[in-house]
Parts: C-alpha cells; sequence; structure tokens
C-alpha cells in the first residue's frame, strides 16, 4: 500500500517520479534516475503524512478536528513556498503557498470541458471546514451512513471548499482512507493510470449539486449518486485485488501497481523470476535459460522497462519492480 498509494496519489498531481524511483526512495531510502528534488521531497512527505494518517485513524476515540486537518497539511507541504506563473498576457506573477493555512486568495479549475469552476472563498472557507468537521463527526456518532458512504461525501465536501491554496486533492484522499481506517475498511488507492474515471464523476456530481461552492460543501448523499457509485466500484476493487493477492498462488503471477500483470508470454514471467533470483543475469544466460534468441529476449526486457516492471542499476544489476506472490 505504500508504495501504490504514494506514488497514485501524487502522480495525480504531476509528480515526475517513476514507480520504482517511488519504491526504491520508500522502502530503501535511495534515489535513483533523474528527478526534480521537489518531486522526491513531496514523495518523502507523503509518505510522512500517511504515516500520520494512519496513527490519528488508529485513536478512533477522540472526534476529528480541523487541527488535524492543518497539520497533516503541512506535514505534507512540509513549508511555505513561492509558486510562480506566466499569465495569459504573458506578466510573471508570484504568490507564496501557505503549509498547514487555510487560503488567502481564491481557487478554481479550468475543467477538460473549458469551464472555469470556483472553489469555495477565503472568506467562506473557515466556517464551512467548520461546518464539514462537525458534520462528519456528527453523522460518525448516529451511525446512519456507511464508512463508504461517510469517506464518499466527506471527500466530496472537502473537494468543492478546496481550503488549501495547494494539495487539496492529496489532502482528499488522505482524509477517505483516514476515514476508511478508522472504521476498519481496507485504504484504497485511485490509479493515476484511471485518472480520467475520478475526474469525470466528480465532475459529473458538480452538474447534478451545482456550481454554488456553498451548496457543493454541504452536499448530501443523494446528491452525489454518480460520484458514490464510482466510489463504491473503487472500494470493491481494491478488496477484490487485495483478496486475489492473497488467495492466488502461481509462480507465473505477478502483479504491479495493483493489477496482475497480463502478457502473450510466459517468458515475461520466467525473466522476471530469472532476474529476481539472480539479479547480475546476463542477456546470454536468459537465452540459454529460455531457450529463445536473444533478439527476441532484449525486446521483451526492452517493454518490462519501458512498463516499470524492470529497471537497471549503473553497476548492470537488474532490479524487479513487480512483485510476486510466491
Amino acid at each position: 500500500f505504500t508504495v501504490e498509494y504514494n506514488y497514485n496519489s501524487n502522480h495525480l498531481e504531476g509528480n515526475t517520479l517513476t514507480y520504482g524511483q517511488t519504491e526504491l526512495l520508500l522502502l530503501f531510502g535511495k534515489v535513483s534516475g533523474e528527478g526534480h528534488l521537489k518531486d522526491f521531497n513531496d514523495m518523502k512527505a507523503s509518505e510522512v503524512s500517511v504515516k500520520m494518517m494512519k496513527e490519528e485513524a488508529a485513536n478512533n476515540k477522540d472526534p476529528l478536528t480541523q487541527n488535524f486537518i492543518r497539520t497533516l497539511h503541512h506535514t505534507l507541504l512540509r513549508e511555505d513556498y513561492t509558486e510562480y506563473r506566466t499569465l495569459p498576457n504573458g506578466v510573471q506573477s508570484s504568490f507564496v503557498i501557505h503549509a498547514g493555512q487555510y487560503k488567502t486568495r481564491p481557487n478554481s479549475v479550468i475543467t477538460r470541458y473549458g469551464d472555469r469552476f470556483e472553489y469555495a472563498s477565503p472568506e467562506e472557507t473557515p466556517a464551512l471546514m467548520s461546518d464539514l468537521v462537525d458534520w462528519y463527526n456528527e453523522e460518525e456518532r448516529k451511525g446512519e451512513l456507511s464508512p463508504v458512504e461517510l469517506a464518499a461525501l466527506f471527500h466530496y465536501r472537502y473537494i468543492r471548499i478546496h481550503p488549501f491554496e495547494d494539495g487539496n486533492g492529496r489532502i482528499a484522499r488522505l482524509m477517505m482512507n483516514y476515514i476508511l481506517s478508522r472504521h476498519g475498511w481496507p485504504m484504497i488507492v485511485v490509479r493515476s493510470r484511471k485518472k480520467q474515471e475520478y475526474l469525470e464523476a466528480l465532475h459529473q456530481t458538480d452538474m447534478v449539486v451545482g456550481s454554488i461552492p456553498s451548496v457543493g460543501a454541504h452536499a448530501n448523499i443523494k446528491q452525489i449518486g454518480i460520484f458514490l457509485k464510482y466510489f463504491e466500484k473503487l472500494v470493491a476493487k481494491e478488496i477484490q485485488t487485495d483478496i486475489d493477492f492473497v488467495t492466488r498462488k502461481d509462480e507465473d503471477l505477478w502483479w504491479y501497481d495493483g493489477e496482475i500483470i497480463t502478457t502473450r508470454s510466459k517468458n515475461t514471467a520466467h525473466i522476471l523470476r530469472l532476474m529476481r533470483e539472480s539479479p547480475s543475469i546476463t542477456y546470454a544466460e536468459l537465452t540459454s535459460s529460455l531457450g529463445i534468441n536473444t533478439s527476441a529476449i532484449q525486446k521483451l526486457v526492452k517493454r518490462m522497462v519501458e512498463n516499470g516492471y524492470i529497471a537497471r542499476h549503473e553497476s548492470g544489476a537488474w532490479r524487479v519492480i513487480a512483485t510476486s506472490v510466491v
């Protein structure tokens, strides 16, 4: 979960680190290949934020507070920083992103349909966040909504407020997992490769709820039916993936980023197994073991590198990123 969640949640927001770089950084504390320093630091801060979220969720006796959300945001962003942008007229503009503080300037997004969608204003944000937290604690106490419904509705309401100047999507996904984990449900990953499904579910729900931010921030479970349906499918898929990973035992079965690797040739699984057993294996040795020509081996390996299943160290040794269940 650690690698998959952090890779996908940050990749959704434009982080350039590969799955392999993320794994190497978070599991082994090492840096490999090219990448922006900010992307590496953001990924490490994301992992600290996940740990903080899980610890807070485990303490399910205390109510949710705004202070926790702001502290989580400060941990995620690490510190204040200046954002530079070029306006349509060519003029350079800059503004400070504040870690752990609610926004001081309006924010909005241009949808993929070309229209501007406004979030809550800075003036109304503190009151809307107070309403959100109070609503969550009361709904949790009443127990009328399932944990999945609570997580989906909190995520949607939070996104309509967009209380911070940056990092809102990442905080929304941390908080939905906070709610699921707090109630004993498995945490989930919104896959970056399925970003459009995620955004479209939110957009279609916005069309039902309406464009007024304060209305979106107080949406009810019936109004967000489209997003809830998407979210329920996401949770079901993650649970099924967890079950499959535990129950399906086959030496030719490999996983990558939450899905079974499907290929037309069993040689892919054989190469992965041989590289895992002998990281310094050569093309000649692979050819000898598999009984196919070197050119075919090189094409398979090239495709596996492009897909992110394997990576090669500067020393020449192979690192297998895909996971085997046996």
